[in-house]
C-alpha cells in the first residue's frame, strides 16, 4: 500500500451491507481466490471477473454495514481494491478493512464509474482525473498509514516488534 492510490472507480449505492460484498454462501472457505471471485456479485456480477489490481470503489452511504465478517474487506482486497471512498462507513466495517491494510475513506466525491482516481492519503485530496473535481479529505495520521503500508494490523505489529526487538523475533 502506498500514500498515493491511482484507480479506476466502481459506482456502488448506500447501504451496501456485507451480505451483498461476499454472501454468507461463501463463507465456508478459506480461499481468498473463491471469495474474490464472488464478491460483490449480487450487486454487479461482472465485478469480481473485472475488476483490476489499483481499482477504487466509490459508494454512498453506509458502506459494509450488515454483520462484522472481516471476509468482506478481505475478499475486497484480495479482489484488487485498493481503497473505497464512501459519505459513510459502518463502524465494525470501517475497523476491519483498516486491520486487513484496505484504506477506507470518508469523502463525498464526484465520480462515476469508469472515472480514474487519485488519492493522497497523507496530504488528505481526492483527485478525480477524469473531471478535474477535487475534494479535501482528513489526511491519515501516521500510526494509520503504517498499519495500511504494513498491510493491516497483525503485519503491522510484527513489524513493529522486529524495529524494536530485533532479539525477541
Amino acid at each position: 500500500m502506498k500514500e498515493e492510490i491511482k484507480g479506476k472507480v466502481w459506482k456502488f449505492r448506500d447501504s451496501i451491507d456485507t451480505d451483498v460484498i461476499i454472501p454468507g454462501r461463501y463463507l465456508r472457505t478459506f480461499s481468498l481466490d473463491e471469495l474474490a471471485s464472488h464478491v460483490m456479485e449480487g450487486e454487479d456480477p461482472e465485478f469480481a471477473k473485472n475488476v483490476k489490481k489499483g481499482d477504487i470503489i466509490v459508494a454512498g452511504w453506509n458502506f459494509g454495514c450488515g454483520s462484522s465478517r472481516e471476509q468482506a474487506p478481505v475478499a475486497l482486497k484480495h479482489a484488487g481494491v485498493d481503497a473505497i471512498v464512501a459519505k459513510s462507513f459502518a463502524r465494525i466495517f470501517y475497523r476491519n478493512a483498516i486491520n486487513v491494510g484496505l484504506p477506507v475513506i470518508v469523502a463525498d466525491i464526484d465520480a462515476d464509474k469508469g472515472d480514474e482516481l487519485r488519492i493522497d492519503l497523507a496530504e488528505g485530496m481526492i483527485q478525480n482525473l477524469t473531471t478535474g473535481k477535487s475534494c479535501s479529505i482528513q489526511p491519515f495520521h501516521d500510526f494509520m498509514l503504517g498499519i495500511l503500508q504494513d498491510g493491516g494490523l497483525v503485519k503491522h505489529y510484527l513489524h513493529e516488534k522486529k524495529k524494536n526487538h530485533p532479539d525477541e523475533v
